[in-house]
């Protein structure tokens, strides 16, 4: 996928569910993966035409893993003039040493979230930018379905009143075929994950089944985005059409 393409799929999002206004500091979630490298590119190109101006910063949580090394995000934040912070945390050793979950990925994302956005606030920034894409709102409503029996998926918007701090989502119209597409043209230096569970988990398991249904029922994927999309599901921003 080319840049261009990515920015219009990107300035779509923020102009239909209003991520972005005047002023903001925008802090982007680094994991080091595909997704928040992609994330990254995609608001620092739009940072240079968007008539809202905006601040952009960049923010890791490094979860204490052995040989993780962010040396090549650290380089690329400093090639795009991008602030980049990193946050030592603990969050390997409690989970999997002295906890010892068998399934870590609720808690792992709820304390890495809690860790994030205490250090967000703390660089200035009133939003903070995750890197969840098309497919991962699809799958995340194959697992509310599946294991909670609701029709429900994170929204593009969310206002965290205790913290003060706005989510948004940038990259909802994308694939996850393009944001690969978009990794390898533009060789992004990807920092592979340490999780021991990594490929083992329940979404691992909704993406399967996706690309299956998809396989056999070929627009299932699209059909379902639709759904969502046209779903009225709670917490949801209704969505505007800016005129450029």
């Amino acid at each position: 996928m080319e840049l261009q393409r990515l920015l219009s799929f990107t300035r779509k999002a923020v102009d239909e569910y209003d991520m972005i206004q005047e002023g903001d500091h925008i802090a982007v979630g680094i994991s080091g993966g595909k997704d928040s490298l992609t994330l990254l590119h995609a608001l620092h190109g739009l940072k240079r035409f968007y008539p809202r101006k905006f601040e952009l910063s960049a923010v890791t949580v490094d979860l204490g893993f052995e040989d993780f090394d962010l040396s090549p995000v650290q380089d690329l934040c400093r090639d795009l003039g991008v602030p980049y912070n990193i946050v030592p945390s603990d969050i390997y050793n409690i989970l999997f040493h002295i906890r010892r979950e068998t399934n870590p990925c609720s808690l792992c994302a709820k304390m890495r979230k809690g860790a994030l956005n205490q250090e967000v606030k703390k660089m200035g920034c009133n939003k903070v930018a995750y890197a969840h894409h098309k497919d991962d709102i699809i799958e995340t409503m194959l697992l509310s379905l599946i294991f909670e029996g609701r029709f429900h998926s994170f929204s593009p918007k969310t206002y965290l009143d205790r913290m003060d701090l706005t989510v948004i989502r940038p990259l909802m119209f994308v694939d996850e075929a393009n944001v690969i597409g978009f990794k390898n043209k533009y060789r992004l230096p990807v920092v592979k994950s340490k999780c021991p569970v990594d490929g083992y988990t329940k979404r691992q398991y909704a993406k399967e089944l996706l690309h299956q249904l998809n396989r056999e029922h070929p627009g299932t994927r699209e059909r379902m985005f639709h759904a969502i999309l046209s779903g009225n599901l709670t917490g949801w921003p209704e969505r505007c059409i800016r005129r450029r």
